[in-house]
């Protein structure tokens, strides 16, 4: 039997932006732009069907590759979204949250990151994680370092450490591993985002990019994650007995 209790958590990786534009004969900035909106209608969609978690794939540690031009306009971007919708979020009770280095990115960028996570953590309804300058790698790197610091500082012994250990280590640790696993774009691969936690989540591949996404989209992935039975390593009779 599948199991019909909705996610709890839905990982997206926004893919499609520029070659939207391109196909329609506009630069690739506009497919970007177009993207934030696809995003809103997500975000309001999510917060209303009361999914506690959606983190979102906005810029890879891979990314800063791309042309310097574009990467000026995502950055540029990266600020006005946020000072245009911070209080829009704020006021439908969603907690803003970015994962990844910020060592990267400009000081007046990762200032305005500081102050819509302030603005909005004590709010109680859906946590929105944006991960930009993010890559699972480094994700777990991180999570490497820290507990070899804390073996070398005699905190913790090499036999202490397990998964759970290294868990609590990495990004979205406070939460709960994504359920729903959605790329859009074509492309089916997971391209270095959330390596760790992802392990168990179901993976959904849609043609659509992602500026033509909207809440319809969603729902279908929903209804076909509905039809998922997840066994996390079990047999279908194991499941089916409890």
């Amino acid at each position: 039997m599948p199991d019909t209790t909705p996610p709890k958590h839905i990982a997206i990786i926004m893919d499609g932006n520029g070659r939207w534009a391109t196909q329609r004969g506009l630069p690739r900035s506009a497919g970007h732009k177009k993207g934030v909106n696809a995003l809103k209608d997500v975000v309001k969609f999510c917060a209303k069907e009361k999914i506690e978690v959606l983190t979102v794939f906005a810029f890879s540690s891979e990314n800063w590759k791309r042309p310097k031009q574009e990467v000026e306009v995502l950055m540029d971007l990266f600020l006005s979204a946020l000072k245009s919708e911070v209080d829009e979020l704020h006021v439908n009770n969603v907690t803003l949250k970015f994962i990844g280095d910020r060592n990267g990115f400009p000081s007046k960028l990762t200032d305005m990151i500081r102050n819509t996570e302030l603005q909005t953590e004590n709010n109680s309804g859906l946590k929105l994680f944006v991960a930009a300058n993010y890559g699972g790698r480094w994700d777990i790197v991180q999570a490497c370092r820290h507990l070899a610091d804390d073996v070398l500082n005699g905190k913790l012994s090499v036999s202490e450490i397990d998964e759970s250990r290294i868990s609590d280590q990495l990004s979205l640790s406070e939460c709960s591993e994504p359920d729903l696993f959605i790329r859009t774009g074509g492309e089916q691969r997971i391209s270095n985002f959330l390596l760790w936690q992802c392990a168990y989540s179901e993976l959904y591949f849609c043609e659509d990019l992602w500026p033509d996404f909207s809440p319809a989209h969603l729902q279908k992935a929903l209804q076909w994650y509905a039809g998922r039975q997840r066994r996390f390593g079990l047999t279908t009779q194991q499941i089916e007995s409890h």
